[in-house]
């Protein structure tokens, strides 16, 4: 059953390795592969990655890309989303830590952070557009 706009935008908010999909062009499928995010409902779906990475320069080219998180314990559920790309630049430093922060210990974050080379880090937002969802435990 899919989610309502609130349930899904809440399930997007918590903390999920998300799957990033990008158009690769080059007569290949959607390079796929694993990012940590951050959502606030109602807003930008933020990540951050290495700005020489293939991922990046297959997203800058695409301008846009999508994102599935999902819930593999009972319930089942999942949230995808696309949209396209509404900024990308430099990460700052409070980016790296918020982004750290919802996936590593509380202790960790900091030495996370400062191993980090934020000089070659930069942080893609996404509106998103499309949504899929559901609930697969709501099917009674």
């Amino acid at each position: 059953m899919p989610l309502s706009v609130a349930a899904r935008e809440a399930f997007l908010a918590e903390t999920h390795i998300a799957g990033l999909a990008v158009e690769s062009g080059e007569g290949r499928a959607p390079l796929t592969v694993p990012v940590w995010y951050d959502y606030s409902p109602g807003g930008e779906i933020r990540f951050l990655t290495d700005g020489d990475s293939h991922k990046a320069r297959l997203i800058a080219k695409a301008g846009r890309f999508s994102m599935l998180v999902q819930r593999a314990s009972p319930t089942y559920r999942y949230v995808s989303v696309e949209g396209p790309v509404v900024w990308s630049g430099p990460t700052t430093l409070e980016e790296l830590t918020r982004i750290s922060a919802r996936y590593l210990p509380p202790d960790a974050v900091s030495g996370y952070v400062q191993g980090s080379d934020l000089n070659v880090l930069v942080t893609f937002r996404m509106r998103p557009e499309r949504w899929l969802s559901a609930d697969l435990g709501a099917l009674g």
